[in-house]
């Protein structure tokens, strides 16, 4: 990285990534190419929108496209990646997906970040499904894009996540937002939302990645943090994520901590047991 970019504010880092192609991950034009083996089958949207419900960067690319093109076809929004292949064509999105650069996969920090989206954007999958009131693609959909800010700057600048890491990790910084402040001057977060912004993401999402209070933006915040605490192993994470079913379960009525465990896809069996142990004693703990 250049060092008079060390100096960017928030604004010049968003108005950078507006004008760089947007990276794939190398598995997502794997899995298409796997769909277009299928002789003689039609390409799905909805196998389509299942590839990129597991890349972040490939989402936002799509939605970003979507946007450039809803003022000639739909007047509504698009919130979701079903609904923004259906939008630009399945021929389009194929071309998007075969002309984006790859990823370097060779960074750790990188690729959990990316993880951690998935698996949050998973658990949102289903759980959101448990509110007939709610669509599960859009709370999916905003739980896999709440860290692009910083996974952008992963894949461009990763000094100053590194940087952020270390402030962290010394002890100079008791939480990531702190560390990313005294790293940088903004935290990943709002990188995120300038992002969005700048690249005029449906309203719903902008809500959602702000953080508003609303029942999809809850669970979506929920879901991303029951995903960083299944990655991790501590004790101390297994009580984190017990609280994170307890919150979960007062957002979706009439469903029990053994369905919210189910939808944890990722978690390992042998944590199953004291995960739900923990959990129903804070339900029923008195408030």
């Amino acid at each position: 990285m250049d060092s008079w970019k060390s100096r960017w504010g928030v604004g010049q880092w968003a108005a950078y990534f507006e004008n760089q192609a947007l990276p794939v991950m190398c598995r997502s034009k794997l899995l298409m190419k796997q769909l277009e083996s299928r002789e003689g089958e039609m390409l799905a949207p909805r196998d389509l929108s299942e590839i990129v419900l597991q890349d972040p960067l490939l989402c936002l690319c799509l939605l970003r496209e979507a946007e450039r093109k809803k003022s000639h076809r739909l007047d509504h929004e698009t919130t979701t990646a079903l609904g923004a292949i259906m939008q630009v064509g399945v021929d389009e999105f194929r071309t998007l997906l075969h002309s984006s650069p790859e990823i370097d996969e060779n960074k750790p920090g990188l690729l959990e970040v990316e993880m951690h989206a998935c698996f949050a954007a998973q658990i949102a999958s289903v759980w959101a499904g448990g509110r007939m009131d709610l669509n599960p693609e859009e709370v999916a959909v905003a739980a896999l894009l709440a860290g692009t800010g910083e996974l952008l700057l992963w894949v461009y600048a990763e000094e100053i996540p590194l940087k952020a890491m270390d402030e962290l990790l010394s002890g100079r910084a008791q939480r990531s937002a702190q560390a990313q402040t005294q790293s940088c001057g903004f935290t990943f977060k709002q990188l995120t939302q300038q992002c969005a912004e700048r690249w005029k993401l449906p309203a719903l999402l902008l809500q959602l990645l702000r953080g508003s209070e609303s029942y999809r933006a809850q669970l979506a915040r929920t879901c991303s943090n029951a995903a960083r605490h299944v990655l991790e192993a501590s004790g101390t994470s297994t009580l984190a994520l017990a609280a994170d079913l307890v919150d979960a379960s007062k957002l979706i009525p009439n469903v029990s901590l053994e369905w919210l465990a189910d939808g944890l896809v990722m978690l390992p069996e042998e944590r199953r047991a004291g995960l739900l142990e923990a959990a129903h004693k804070l339900l029923a703990a008195p408030p």
